[in-house]
């Protein structure tokens, strides 16, 4: 069994007052005082049973190599990771659709912070299931300057093994809140979603960091992925 390299928000960086997770724990308090405990229990569940998946074990994680890809970003021009690859490492992160509201939290901080992770000599690229116009949407929307590619059927995340199968009540519900393939496309599978995950690609494509969680709410912050290029120069 591989080893898992989970960082959350207990790594041992000290986290600022507006920390990303910070944030993200504020979402789902305010969550769990609205919703019904019938949803709180199945969403809880839900999360159980990716952790029982095997997901988590058998993902791309430290020290395997990333696969190749040529994915279109929210214009329709192809991105092939190699090519990004050949300026510094690449920040790899799912983004798992523009009605997630933890992931907008997500790629919005990781804007606000765009600067700290060039000035650390790496890009950032989100990957989503949503179809470039969706995609495109959301880009305009959160005023965000790099890339968002569309991973249709999540043919990459396949590739990377974070793709997982929800249960049949969230997925009944996902249908009811989102309706999967309205963003997606017709032919996608909307009893699967890919893992909120981050990864850190070396121009070699080996991965030097994963942040790999069960738990859709948690998210891999700037000061951890910092500390993961900073890691990956020593």
């Amino acid at each position: 069994m591989k080893s898992i390299l989970l960082i959350t928000a207990m790594a041992s960086t000290v986290l600022l007052a507006d920390d990303l997770q910070t944030e993200l724990d504020k979402r789902k308090s305010d969550f769990t005082k609205t919703a019904s405990e019938e949803k709180i229990t199945e969403y809880n569940k839900g999360i159980e049973l990716v952790e029982k998946s095997g997901v988590l074990e058998s993902a791309l994680n430290v020290g395997d190599t990333a696969p190749d890809f040529t994915l279109k970003n929210a214009t329709g021009e192809e991105v092939t990771l190699s090519k990004l690859l050949e300026d510094g490492p690449v920040i790899l992160t799912w983004y798992r659709g523009s009605w997630c509201p933890y992931c907008n939290i997500t790629l919005n901080h990781y804007q606000q912070n765009l600067d700290k992770f060039k000035e650390a000599g790496a890009q950032l690229v989100a990957l989503t299931p949503e179809l470039p116009d969706k995609s495109l949407s959301a880009t305009e929307k959160h005023g965000l300057e790099y890339e968002v590619l569309t991973d249709l059927n999540n043919q990459v995340a396949d590739k990377f093994g974070i793709v997982f199968k929800m249960s049949d009540w969230v997925e009944d519900a996902m249908r009811s809140f989102a309706n999967l393939p309205s963003y997606n496309g017709e032919s996608y599978d909307d009893s699967t979603l890919p893992l909120s995950a981050t990864y850190i690609i070396q121009p070699d494509r080996k991965i030097t960091y994963a942040f790999l969680d069960a738990e859709y709410r948690n998210r891999a912050t700037v000061e951890q992925i910092l500390e993961g290029l900073k890691a990956s120069k020593k």
